[in-house]
């Protein structure tokens, strides 16, 4: 599935390069990462600091960022 498909199915305004805020491990413990790639209806996302994208449901936990002009 691509990124495009997770956006009209989940209604989410996921996007390469796009970064998200992930909640998952406590409200408490916020963990910013950039969207890198989509897999299997997941997104792929390398959370700040690790050297590898990991999969993350589209709805689950995240808060996408707004953008940032360059």
């Amino acid at each position: 599935m691509t990124i495009a498909w997770i956006r009209r199915t989940y209604g989410v305004p996921a996007r390469v390069g796009g970064r998200v805020e992930y909640t998952g491990e406590g409200p408490d413990k916020p963990e910013l990462g950039t969207i890198t790639s989509a897999s299997g209806g997941h997104l792929r996302i390398r959370l700040d600091g690790q050297k590898h994208s990991l999969p993350f449901h589209p709805t689950w936990r995240l808060r996408y960022l707004p953008r940032t002009a360059p």
